[in-house]
């Protein structure tokens, strides 16, 4: 039996739910996704301000599972299309720590010449062109398309959620030659097949991309590398945060 971990950086539970029931429709039966939300960190991340403060929910989560004595996860995911802290998770873990955001790109690269991303609030553009650029994959994504929704509004309004995708969708297909479409945000996940009745490319979507990834890694027996960059952080004194980050 695989288990995974899935964090969800925000700490919104319906789209914990949610990320945990489309990962474990996914997988396969010998697989056990269970999503979890940090104790502390905002509802929703938009902004770098939220993405830098969901950073030690995230890395919390991580550390406690690593800590059991026998630890009953074999991999985690970063459950936020930006990937919150993901270099520092692979740190602290040797198990494989996935970003739901690099999944759905990696997948998108192997069914399309090139890809667009539909995400939520025009101010998160920014945010979501880094994590672009921090794939290795910015060559190959057409644009960026932001709708007016905020990620609380992706998981409880799932018909002007679908609208508005749709629209950013024949946008990115029209005028950026978009051949696949990468949903930017884990609300919107369970919407893909939806998406793609209307649309003549595939969708992805990242929770569902970064599972079976996931799942995948642990199949293959592999780890995270520990010779050089991810190796454990040197041990050292944090104020105030010692219970989460003394090694």
């Amino acid at each position: 039996m695989i288990k995974i971990k899935a964090i969800n950086p925000n700490t919104t539970e319906e789209m914990t739910q949610n990320i945990q029931e489309v990962a474990n429709k996914y997988t396969s039966p010998e697989t056990d996704v269970v999503g979890v939300s940090p104790d502390h960190g905002p509802e929703s991340i938009e902004s770098y301000y939220d993405d830098y403060l969901s950073i030690p929910g995230v890395l919390e989560e991580i550390l406690k599972s690593e800590r059991e004595e026998d630890s009953a996860y074999d991999a985690y995911i970063n459950a936020c299309w930006g990937d919150p802290g993901i270099n520092a998770c692979r740190e602290i873990t040797s198990k494989p720590v996935v970003g739901i955001g690099e999944a759905s790109m990696y997948i998108a690269n192997m069914l399309g010449a090139n890809f667009s991303v539909v995400t939520v609030l025009p101010r998160a553009r920014n945010l979501t062109e880094g994590t672009v650029k921090k794939s290795g994959l910015e060559d190959k994504c057409q644009s960026v398309r932001c709708t007016d929704l905020t990620v609380v509004e992706t998981e409880h309004d799932r018909e002007a959620t679908v609208s508005a995708l749709l629209e950013a969708s024949k946008d990115a297909i029209r005028e950026d030659n978009a051949e696949v479409i990468c949903l930017g945000c884990a609300g919107m996940g369970g919407l893909d097949r939806e998406l793609e009745a209307e649309l003549p490319v595939p969708v992805i979507d990242s929770t569902a991309a970064a599972s079976v990834l996931t799942e995948s890694l642990v199949r293959l027996g592999k780890t995270t590398s520990k010779v050089m960059t991810y190796k454990q952080p040197e041990s050292k004194r944090i104020e105030g945060y010692e219970q989460l980050y003394q090694f």
